[in-house]
């Protein structure tokens, strides 16, 4: 009489180990909430769009492209209220979002603050692609929800922000606003 094979057995135990590890790895990578925004110059057009993806480990990935910017670097940074008026030079937008009281900049030792982020660079033809990923921000309910009482902006600077000078980094004139939605 001949003994039955354990290797298919052992090929079922392998694989399902094998899934198990990868759906962990893929709900760290899952979209637990979405955002989106539409940016736009100061006259209303709208010269943007950005897409915001919290996952299962609670980071954000912020992406977009903006065009008609000068050409260089811009500060880019979340503030703290939703609302982009661009007769008022976006100052409906408040100041940078920072619900856990730190000093502005990545480089500052006292900082950074929820709202910071790295410069966009901007080529000769005004357009600029960005990518960039936060633990300091969430989409989801908590401290540090870009989706409190009064919402919040993403803006867009003249200059580049130098990540050490409070409390904005010395980035200039605000050029580009957007608010930031839920994607339901």
């Amino acid at each position: 009489m001949q003994q039955p094979s354990t290797f298919p057995a052992l090929k079922a135990i392998a694989v399902g180990l094998l899934c198990a590890g990868c759906s962990t790895g893929m709900l760290a990578r899952t979209p637990v909430a979405l955002g989106t925004v539409t940016i736009a110059a100061p006259n209303g057009s709208t010269i943007g769009n950005a897409q915001l993806r919290q996952t299962g480990s609670g980071e954000v990935t912020v992406e977009g492209t903006v065009f008609s910017l000068t050409p260089g670097s811009h500060g880019i940074h979340f503030h703290a209220v939703g609302l982009c008026e661009g007769g008022t030079g976006f100052s409906t937008a408040g100041a940078h979002y920072n619900p856990t009281n730190r000093e502005h900049g990545l480089s500052r030792p006292g900082g950074p603050h929820a709202g910071d982020a790295p410069n966009l660079v901007a080529g000769a033809d005004g357009r600029a692609t960005f990518s960039f990923t936060t633990d300091r921000i969430t989409l989801t309910a908590g401290a540090t929800t870009l989706f409190d009482g009064d919402g919040s902006a993403l803006v867009i600077h003249a200059a580049p922000d130098d990540q050490v000078s409070q409390p904005s980094g010395n980035s200039g004139d605000r050029v580009a606003c957007g608010v930031v939605r839920t994607v339901p």
